[in-house]
C-alpha cells in the first residue's frame, strides 16, 4: 500500500525535487494532528513485526539480538525501527518528501573525519534510508530523547529535550529556507560547533577526549587492537561469537563481493584500493538492530608498506519503510544506502560501496561497504545524558541539513509556520509513543521470560 497523499518530491529520477505548498499541506495533516497516537488503529502487532525481520538473519544469531532487544526499552528501541515504521504509516502522513535517514535516533548521530581529515558531526546511519514524509524522522528523533532520559535516570529533563531538539530543527529549517542551495549542500557541523553545543564553561575537557577517541578509532588502531600474528602471519583475533572467521570455507566468495566493491566506487578510489591485498576477514556482530545480519570485517595491507586497512561489509536488506512508501529505485540495497547516505550526510566517507552475493534475486544478498571506524566517535547514552537538551539541539540542526539538503526546505519551514502548534504536537507524540515502546518492550520480555522467544544476554567490549 501507498501512503502518499499530498504530490510526491520525487518523480522517475531519485532524489528529483518538486515544489509543493508547505503551508497547504496543513488541509492534508493539520499541524495540531501531529501528536496523534491511537495504538488500537497501528494494525499490527509488534512481537510479529520483530519476529518476522528474523527470516533473513544468521538463526544462529537470532537469540543474541533478542536478548540485546529485550534489555532494557531503549535498547528495544534501537532495534525496533521495523515497528515505528508500521507505527507512522497507520497515520496520515504530511507528503512532504525528504530522504528520510530512517533511524534518527539521537545516538545515531556522530562524529568520524571527512575524506579531508576533518572530524564532523553528522547523521551516521542509514540502512532504512527512503525518500518519505519528513515528520517520520523527526518523530523517530524527538520519542528517542524521552526514552533515553528515561532509560538514564533523567526522564524530568525529557520535555526540555524534547522542545530543545525540536527548537534546533525548526530554527535550522527556518535558516536555510533562506539560504542558497549551494550554501546549504557546503554546511556542515564541526567539532568545535558540537562543543558549542554541548558543553559547558566547565566540561573544556570534552574537546580533548574526542581528538584523543577519534585518534584511536583508526585502522591503525584497531589494527593494533584486533590482530594478533598466527604462524608468522598478521590475523583478526577471534571473540566468538562476536568476531568469529566463519568465512575461512568462503574464500571465492569473499573475493567475488570484493571485486564487485571495486566496480561501485569511483575510478581512483579503485586505483587506490589495487594497492592492498585482503589479508583476513571474520564475521562480526554489531549494533542492536543489526544482529542476525551479516557484517564481516576485512584486513588489507597495502602492498609497499604493509599500511593496514580495515573494511566493514554490511549486509542490506529492503528498507522497513518500503512496505508503505513504495520500493527503493536502487536495485541493489547497499546501493540504496549508499546513495541515501551521499544525499543526507555533509561529507562522506570516500570508500563507501556496495556489492553482493549470489545472482538469483530471491537468493542474493546485498550489501554496503565502509571504512571500519576512521575517526569515529559514537556517542553513549550515560555521556550525554546529562547534557541531553544540548545535545538534542546540536541534532536537531544536523537533521534539519539533512531534510534541507534531500527535500523542499520552504515547504517544511511554511508547514512548521512560527507559532507553536507543531513543537507542541510533536512534543506529545515524542511521550505517547515512549509510553508505547515501553509497552512493546514488555511484551517482547515477557516472551523471552516465557521461553516463548529464545534469547540470550551478551555485549561484546568495546
Amino acid at each position: 500500500m501507498n501512503l502518499w497523499q499530498g504530490e510526491q518530491a520525487f518523480t522517475s529520477r531519485p532524489n528529483k525535487i518538486v515544489s509543493i505548498d508547505g503551508a497547504a499541506q496543513r488541509k492534508v495533516v493539520g499541524r495540531k494532528s501531529l501528536c496523534d497516537w491511537k495504538p488500537e488503529a497501528r494494525g499490527h502487532d509488534a512481537l510479529a513485526t520483530i519476529l518476522a525481520q528474523n527470516t533473513i538473519r544468521d538463526q544462529r544469531l537470532l537469540p543474541l539480538r533478542h536478548g540485546r532487544m529485550a534489555a532494557t526499552p531503549w535498547t528495544y528501541y534501537r532495534g525496533a525501527a521495523a515497528v515505528m515504521a508500521a507505527d507512522l504509516a497507520s497515520s496520515p502522513n504530511t507528503g512532504i518528501t525528504v530522504q528520510l535517514c530512517g533511524d534518527a535516533h539521537v545516538l545515531n548521530f556522530g562524529l568520524w573525519k571527512t575524506p579531508e581529515r576533518n572530524l564532523a558531526f553528522d547523521l551516521r546511519d542509514f540502512d532504512e534510508t527512503l525518500p518519505g514524509p519528513f515528520e517520520w524522522d523527526v518523530k523517530r528523533f524527538l520519542a528517542s530523547l524521552v526514552i533515553l532520559a528515561r532509560s538514564n535516570g533523567v526522564e524530568k529533563h525529557a520535555k526540555a529535550a524534547v522542545a530543545a531538539g525540536f527548537a534546533g530543527y525548526r530554527d535550522w529549517i527556518a535558516r536555510y529556507s533562506t539560504w542558497p542551495e549551494i550554501d546549504i549542500w557546503y554546511d556542515s557541523v564541526s567539532t568545535e560547533q558540537l562543543l558549542d553545543y554541548a558543553t559547558d564553561d566547565d566540561d573544556h575537557k570534552l574537546d580533548k577526549l574526542i581528538e584523543k577517541r577519534a585518534e584511536k578509532r583508526s585502522s591503525r588502531g584497531a589494527f593494533r587492537k584486533l590482530t594478533d600474528v598466527v604462524d608468522g602471519v598478521q590475523r583478526i583475533t577471534e571473540d566468538p561469537p562476536y568476531r568469529t572467521h566463519a568465512l575461512r570455507d568462503h574464500v571465492g566468495e569473499l573475493e567475488s563481493i570484493i571485486t564487485q566493491y571495486q566496480e561501485s566506487v569511483p575510478d581512483h578510489i579503485s586505483s587506490l584500493w589495487s594497492r592492498f591485498d585482503l589479508v583476513d576477514a571474520v564475521q562480526q556482530v554489531v549494533g542492536v538492530g543489526s544482529v542476525g545480519m551479516r557484517v564481516f570485517l576485512t584486513l588489507s595491507e597495502e602492498r609497499r608498506t604493509g599500511d593496514p586497512m580495515f573494511l566493514q561489509v554490511k549486509q542490506a536488506a529492503p528498507s522497513v519503510y518500503e512496505q508503505f512508501l513504495g520500493e527503493s529505485p536502487y536495485a541493489n540495497h547497499g546501493s540504496r544506502v549508499i546513495h541515501g547516505q551521499r544525499m543526507i550526510q555533509s561529507a562522506t566517507d570516500m570508500f563507501v560501496g556496495w556489492t553482493s552475493i549470489g545472482d538469483d534475486t530471491d537468493q542474493r544478498m546485498d550489501f554496503y561497504v565502509r571504512q571500519f571506524r576512521d575517526g569515529k566517535v559514537i556517542p553513549k547514552g550515560e555521556m550525554i545524558a546529562p547534557r541531553l537538551s544540548q545535545f538534542a539541539t546540536a541534532c536537531g540542526h544536523v537533521l534539519a541539513r539533512a531534510h534541507a539538503r534531500s527535500g523542499d526546505v520552504q515547504a517544511i519551514h511554511d508547514y512548521l509556520g512560527s507559532s507553536d502548534k507543531a513543537a507542541d504536537a510533536f512534543g506529545r507524540f515524542a511521550f505517547a509513543y515512549a509510553d508505547q515502546n515501553d509497552r512493546d518492550h514488555a511484551q517482547l520480555a515477557k516472551a523471552v521470560e516465557d521461553g516463548a522467544v529464545d534469547a540470550v544476554e551478551g555485549w561484546p567490549g568495546q
